[in-house]
């Protein structure tokens, strides 16, 4: 459904107040020394406000804390939710820089549309970024391999209990400082094959960067960590056939002539991640099939030797090798494979670009501290 967005273009002035009790300066290196994932946040984050009659309103930067609710807000009782995960990268000379945030703002509309939420725009998005690191731009670490993970989110607020588009809704924006995703070296993962759940289904929201989708997929991801894997993966909910997705990450399986073959379906979502590392295999020569992929293409690919690697993407480990797919009655790989060298070569290649230490030629980056 289509939303009206009064005063959609008119320009948001931020109001800044700072955080009394904010982190010291030596607290703050302490953490940034061994941040982990999602552990400690900022001490500011943006929050602006959306009605159906006054538009997009009151932007700015605040205090990070708790977030009262009346016990009404639909997003409790409906679950109307968004959000999207990105990253600010400090590079040598001590700038900061995001990587495709306009990709990210377009897939945070879409996400919109699709939950019936409005769209934000995308020049709102970008400055909300820009604000946050204003305040909180300390908190980009320096150590290799380490960001600033943005999240972005949107739910209904409104203290309503019938069953309709929320007409109030919040938009906020937190920051974790994240440490390298691999420690000791990279190494492939086991992944489970889910056969009892469906992260989606036909016509759902599993092209929807919503918490559902992923509250979804926890059952399956907690079946995987008993059976020693540490990732999941979903085939589609209509044949049972076909691959789709991990539990919060893309698949790509690399054939013997170099070809990278990727899942394709209405219910996987778009990863900003994944078509970066297409595009940058692409520009190499490679070809790119996006498709549907059966499972069973990727079991006798393998036993063949027809397809030779296997790897998941997403924004927090960027590219991840996959040395085994193990299910019930079955496995594909092996548990000590080692990563595959064109999965290794285009993982050095994008992090390369987002954190400058090679030239950007698709015009990815935007500096947020300028």
């Amino acid at each position: 459904m289509t939303i009206s967005l009064p005063l959609a273009q008119k320009d948001l002035t931020f109001a800044v107040t700072r955080n009394e009790s904010a982190v010291s300066d030596a607290d703050r290196a302490a953490i940034l020394a061994n941040p982990g994932f999602g552990k400690t946040f900022t001490d500011h984050m943006v929050d602006v406000c959306w009605s159906e009659h006054g538009g997009w309103h009151r932007p700015r930067v605040q205090p990070y804390g708790p977030i009262s609710l009346d016990p009404a807000a639909s997003v409790l009782h409906y679950g109307q939710e968004i959000f999207e995960g990105l990253k600010a990268y400090r590079h040598a000379d001590g700038s900061i820089w995001s990587f495709r945030p306009d990709a990210n703002a377009r897939r945070l509309q879409a996400s919109a549309r699709r939950m019936a939420l409005p769209e934000l725009p995308e020049a709102y998005f970008i400055e909300s970024l820009r604000q946050l690191i204003a305040v909180d731009g300390d908190w980009v670490p320096t150590a290799p391999e380490t960001s600033l993970y943005l999240r972005p989110f949107m739910f209904a607020k409104e203290a309503f209990l019938g069953v309709r588009p929320a007409h109030k809704v919040a938009y906020y924006v937190i920051a974790s400082p994240a440490g390298a995703y691999f420690h000791g070296g990279i190494s492939p993962v086991s992944i489970w094959l889910s056969t009892e759940y469906s992260r989606a289904g036909k016509g759902g929201t599993g092209a929807a960067k919503t918490g559902g989708n992923y509250a979804a997929s926890l059952v399956a991801q907690a079946e995987a960590a008993e059976h020693g894997c540490q990732q999941v993966l979903f085939l589609d909910s209509v044949e049972g056939r076909y691959l789709e997705e991990l539990g919060g990450m893309n698949i790509v399986l690399v054939t013997r002539d170099g070809t990278l073959v990727t899942p394709q379906s209405d219910s996987i979502l778009p990863g900003i991640t994944r078509n970066s590392v297409l595009q940058l295999a692409e520009d190499r020569g490679h070809t790119v099939e996006r498709r549907q992929v059966s499972l069973d293409e990727w079991r006798e690919g393998v036993a063949s030797g027809d397809i030779v690697e296997a790897f998941a993407c997403g924004t927090a480990a960027v590219i991840t090798p996959i040395g085994m797919l193990s299910a019930r009655d079955f496995t594909i790989g092996s548990p000590d494979a080692t990563p595959g060298e064109l999965t290794m070569s285009l993982r050095e290649e994008l992090t390369d670009i987002q954190y400058g230490r090679r030239p950007d030629p698709h015009g990815w980056l935007l500096r947020l501290d300028a």
